[in-house]
């Protein structure tokens, strides 16, 4: 689902939407982005969760986001939420501990990888996160790494509300570009590239890269 199908969606005279700030649910949380669709391809509900705190201290909770009217009282609603609780316990499992000088949850890397194993190898697949070193190289055809002005990246961060040291350390790691070394060291040269991130303009330019990028790659290994 794209940012302009579910704009769409929310908008339409009959749909009822619960929740109007939808999109900074799919800035942050995009991993509890659930969506139900008719054999058609017609585009019937959707729920986006929200974790508040930390989900390893199980201070998530999610809701529907939007539901159409031509598929109420089908139980489509609680299919969803039964759907985020599950994906939500899994999340759950995938931590080791929490690191409480960094406030943050502490991630088990080789289960999460075991995790996504089985959908990584039927393709077609995503994956956004904070680094990507850990994950197999066979996983990816090509990788981007974001980059951000630092004085843009400081207040961004202190605007979150992180605390003094993991806001220096994560400044630090942009100015010695630690992310984007441990790209190159992780896969192919040829296949890292580099993104801004600093306004948001850059997020519909950077979409639309990746999407050309996409639509060529397609083109030259398409039998």
């Amino acid at each position: 689902m794209t940012c302009f199908a579910s704009t769409t969606f929310n908008l339409g005279p009959i749909t009822e939407t619960y929740g109007i700030p939808y999109l900074e649910y799919l800035a942050h949380w995009l991993e509890y982005l659930i969506v139900a669709e008719a054999p058609g391809g017609e585009l019937m509900g959707y729920t986006m969760g929200k974790a508040e705190g930390s989900v390893a201290r199980e201070e998530g909770h999610g809701h529907i986001t939007a539901l159409s009217p031509e598929f109420r009282h089908r139980g489509l609603a609680a299919k969803l939420m039964e759907l985020l609780e599950e994906m939500s316990e899994r999340k759950g499992q995938l931590y080791d501990g929490y690191d409480e000088e960094y406030d943050c949850p502490i991630l088990d890397e080789d289960r999460v990888v075991d995790e996504l194993e089985n959908q990584m190898s039927e393709g077609g697949v995503i994956v956004d996160y904070h680094g990507c070193d850990f994950f197999p190289e066979r996983w990816f055809h090509i990788v981007f790494v974001l980059k951000t002005d630092n004085s843009i990246l400081y207040k961004r961060l202190e605007n979150r509300g992180y605390n003094e040291k993991k806001l220096k350390d994560n400044v630090q790691c942009e100015i010695f570009q630690v992310l984007h070394e441990e790209a190159l060291a992780s896969y192919k040269e040829e296949i890292v590239h580099q993104l801004p991130s600093n306004k948001p303009e850059d997020l519909e330019d950077n979409i639309n890269q990746i999407l050309k990028w996409i639509e060529q790659w397609v083109k030259d290994h398409s039998s």
